[in-house]
């Protein structure tokens, strides 16, 4: 199997028994908790097209709300870098902690940071960086990429979990119980966030217009992360900004109700500035890191770039009957499930990523649950004809990596064969003759037959039945 192959990857994935059933009582709870907080559909309706507007508002001015994003940052003490790649962005961040004289740092849950491998960047550089949200810290632990997008260490069920602190924790017992695992997890991060020289954290939301940084969480360590430490680092893809503040209730109710079932989430953190006189705590300086890294080139299209409405709840992949049954890392992707189908392939290039727009039944669940009304079957489509399009002149990175000569061949013939008359009988007849002789496993029938039964032809036309019940050709 190779380093990007779904196929391969899901085809192991659905034989392991403990994985599927780990995710299937996930999933279900999840779907359960997500409809209890959408009892009212004309509710839901208006506030999943309020956040439509919301998002695709932002997303139409991008450029304009990110200068006013840095000049609102800057204005109350931000720090603003701009990075085109991820290499960029990395480097800026050690630039940083270089200029502080930091060794140690701890990290808040940040997908943008998974994006970046910041953490193996860092590790490489001398530099120590710990996961401080509980299952982040557990992956880390595991040395996995996460599986979920809110809940990176979902495939693993208490046992498991168990047994990993047990072996990567010095003196860490076996135990099964959640209390006691949360406490062994809770003295190691809490002597790290004392002693961390600077922090990491994500950006659910940035307000363009007073230049407030907003993170969601439940569990307090994004606090840890951001307000203990000396320096505080923000990395956040340019696509989440929103210009004025009042648009972020309506997204911060969409995002806990579709993600974990909450009405609100335990801890909302909204940033402005570094400590200020006077103040009693808050870091000594805050930096904000704003990714690019192909996001300009999604937004450019007018169609793709509702790719980057998404609001990283998580809900397509909890009700995605594929995601829930082989799993996040079978998509070997940071960003999994169905939004991952469509955003991995424009971010790395059809031609790297081309196999996960295929790996989807098409059945819309995704669709009728995003809380931002993403179109994601429709853009799988267009993604697919992007992989198979005949220039691979598009905007679309990696555009016609996927184009099979032969197979377009093939369908050149059949569209000849099915606009001349004769061409068509003629042909017809000879397949009734000689087409189930063709071999299923070889190509071209084997791209059919690797997950359906041969076709079998006919051994009469449906002219020729037609006139032996004395229908004549028209």
């Amino acid at each position: 199997m190779s380093q990007a192959d779904f196929r391969g990857a899901a085809s192991v994935a659905v034989g392991d028994v403990q994985l599927r059933g780990n995710f299937r009582r996930a999933m279900d709870g999840l779907m359960e908790k997500r409809a209890a907080q959408f009892t009212d559909a004309d509710e839901e309706g208006r506030l999943r097209a309020l956040g439509e507007s919301i998002r695709s508002r932002s997303l139409a001015r991008l450029p304009e709300l990110l200068e006013k994003l840095e000049a609102s940052c800057k204005r109350n003490g931000i720090q603003v870098h701009w990075a085109e790649t991820t290499a960029d962005a990395n480097q800026t961040v050690m630039d940083i902690l270089k200029n502080r004289g930091a060794r140690t740092l701890v990290k808040g849950k940040s997908m943008v940071s998974e994006e970046m491998e910041l953490n193996h960047f860092l590790e490489a550089e001398g530099i120590e960086a710990l996961e401080s949200d509980l299952g982040e810290y557990i992956i880390q632990l595991a040395g996995e990429m996460p599986s979920h997008i809110v809940m990176p260490v979902i495939h693993r069920n208490t046992g498991q979990i168990a047994e990993l602190m047990e072996q990567k924790i010095e003196g860490a017992p076996y135990t099964e119980d959640a209390d006691e695992l949360c406490q062994i997890a809770r003295k190691v991060l809490r002597e790290k966030f004392y002693r961390a020289d600077a922090g990491v954290s994500g950006v659910n939301f940035a307000v363009a217009e007073t230049g407030t940084l907003c993170l969601v969480e439940n569990e307090g360590n994004g606090r840890m992360s951001t307000t203990a430490p000396r320096t505080h680092i923000a990395v956040m893809g340019i696509e989440k900004v929103v210009e004025h503040l009042q648009d972020v209730p309506p997204l911060l109710s969409l995002l806990t109700r579709s993600a974990t079932g909450q009405h609100i989430t335990t801890y909302f953190n909204m940033i402005s500035s570094p400590r200020r006189p006077g103040e009693v705590d808050g870091p000594e300086e805050v930096h904000l890191v704003l990714l690019d890294n192909g996001r300009s080139r999604i937004v450019s299209d007018p169609e793709l770039k509702a790719t980057l409405r998404c609001i990283r709840c998580g809900a397509c992949m909890n009700h995605c009957p594929v995601y829930t049954r082989v799993g996040g890392h079978a998509y070997q992707a940071v960003i999994p499930g169905p939004i991952g189908k469509i955003l991995t392939p424009q971010l790395q290039g059809l031609d790297e990523r081309g196999d996960l727009p295929f790996g989807s039944t098409l059945c819309n669940a995704c669709v009728e649950v995003c809380p931002v009304k993403i179109p994601i079957v429709e853009l799988l489509l267009r993604l697919r004809a992007e992989a198979n399009s005949p220039t691979g002149d598009s905007s679309v990175k990696g555009s016609g990596a996927k184009r099979d000569k032969t197979e377009a061949l093939l369908w050149s013939g059949w569209q000849r064969m099915h606009a001349s008359g004769k061409l068509y009988n003629s042909l017809s007849r000879v397949l009734a003759k000689t087409g189930n002789l063709a071999p299923g496993f070889m190509p071209p029938l084997s791209g059919w037959t690797a997950t359906r039964t041969k076709p079998r032809f006919a051994s009469q036309t449906l002219h020729q039945l037609a006139r032996k019940r004395g229908v004549p050709d028209e």
